[in-house]
């Protein structure tokens, strides 16, 4: 894919930004593979023209696709090998660049991710959900204008009913949309300016994720994107030129639709009637998660418990199953172990106590044995870290100082 770094320089300088959102800024930015970062942009070198790119040695800053603080500046940054085609990797680039331009506005409308991942799996909650999310897709592709109009009722009498019961979830789920939507908004119209699909194939495409109830059902936050971004393209209909001043604003993008959606008739919605679907979708979220741990723990290798204090530092939420009282961590985890930081650039099972942040148990499994020392064990691409270890087979258990 390198050879698509100088057409996304030429591509960002002649997009001009603003195309997809007014007064967007452009960021520094990386694309890297195994090896090389290829950093464009980034005021630190002197030689920063949008056209030439400075190269770097890949280390473990650079990991997903996100925005990072690379030398103390907002920096993109999107894995190269991740993408097969021009289009995906421009448009997430852009995606991420948008998060760089929230970040230089001051955005301040960001959720607890705690409550993203303790969300619990309520057959009723799934139920209204997945009818609102029905309602929010039709809302938007429906031109009868009193059909649209009716839905977009049905959207909102669903979701403040779901308000009433689950408030604090609820409020999760919005800043959720409010921060990625308009991220997903700038990527769809990015990816439909290079796809040789038409505008309206893409939006289906895009719309697939709002509508598939099994996804929605098992990826709550992920899910979010998607009716983030369809909120988005209502309020082109329903309030042009709403983004102006949407980063001088604390309503979410939700609290926008409604505001702007003119004569909201209030409704009760009837008492909730569990569809069989619903029910799939709940047990298929469940054995989805216990399938990922089960998957984790049939891999080959050592497999080594760390037992102790332990404190989460940063992690993936993107990236996090939740099963009882573990969280399987699929991309990474940084924690804190007697006053050190570690960053496990693998999947590990956390063993949570009071609060996620509180670990009081690491679960790895190894490809490569650790070093025995005598009051330690040094673990290949971790570090060493100090405590008294027992071995059991391909077992090991450390309990720390």
């Amino acid at each position: 894919m390198t050879h698509y770094l100088n057409r996304i320089a030429e591509d960002l300088f002649k997009a001009k930004l603003e195309n997809y959102w007014p007064g967007f800024e452009l960021v520094a930015y990386a694309l890297y593979e195994k090896k090389n970062v290829y950093l464009f942009n980034h005021p630190k070198f002197s030689n920063n023209q949008q056209s030439t790119y400075h190269i770097l040695s890949w280390d473990v800053q650079f990991t997903g696709d996100t925005i990072i603080l690379y030398e103390e500046y907002p920096t993109a940054i999107v894995n190269m090998e991740s993408y097969e085609e021009y289009e995906g990797l421009y448009s997430i680039l852009v995606h991420e660049l948008f998060h760089g331009y929230q970040y230089i506005k001051g955005e301040k409308r960001f959720p607890d991710e705690m409550m993203g991942i303790t969300y619990p799996l309520s057959k009723d909650n799934v139920e209204l959900r997945n009818q609102e999310r029905t309602n929010l897709y039709s809302a938007l592709l429906e031109n009868n204008i009193i059909k649209k109009k009716q839905y977009l009722n049905n959207f909102i009498a669903l979701r403040e009913k779901r308000t009433a019961k689950i408030k604090e979830y609820l409020t999760y789920e919005k800043l959720i949309e409010t921060v990625e939507g308009p991220a997903w908004y700038v990527e769809l119209k990015a990816y439909s300016e290079k796809s040789p699909d038409d505008y309206h194939s893409v939006l289906k495409k895009y719309g697939q994720q709002l509508l598939n109830k099994y996804e929605s059902t098992s990826s709550i936050r992920r899910s979010c994107y998607s009716s983030g971004l369809f909120m988005c393209l209502l309020l082109e209909e329903l309030s042009p030129g709403w983004m102006e001043s949407f980063f001088c604003i604390e309503e979410t993008l939700y609290d926008l639709v409604k505001k702007h959606s003119g004569d909201y008739i209030k409704y009760p919605i009837a008492d909730v009637k569990i569809s069989s679907e619903t029910e799939k979708a709940v047990n298929f979220a469940l054995e989805k998660r216990k399938n990922e741990f089960e998957e984790f723990y049939q891999q080959a290798g050592i497999h080594l418990y760390i037992e102790g204090e332990i404190t989460a530092k940063t992690y993936d939420p993107m990236n996090i199953i939740p099963l009882e009282d573990r969280l399987l961590h699929k991309s990474f985890l940084e924690v804190r172990i007697n006053n050190e930081d570690y960053h496990i650039q693998q999947p590990v099972i956390a063993y949570f106590g009071d609060g996620i942040q509180n670990i009081n148990r690491l679960h790895l499994i190894l490809e490569n044995k650790p070093i025995e020392n005598i009051d330690s064990l040094t673990i290949d691409g971790v570090g060493e870290i100090k405590g008294r270890y027992k071995k059991q087979e391909n077992i090991l258990h450390l309990l720390i100082n």
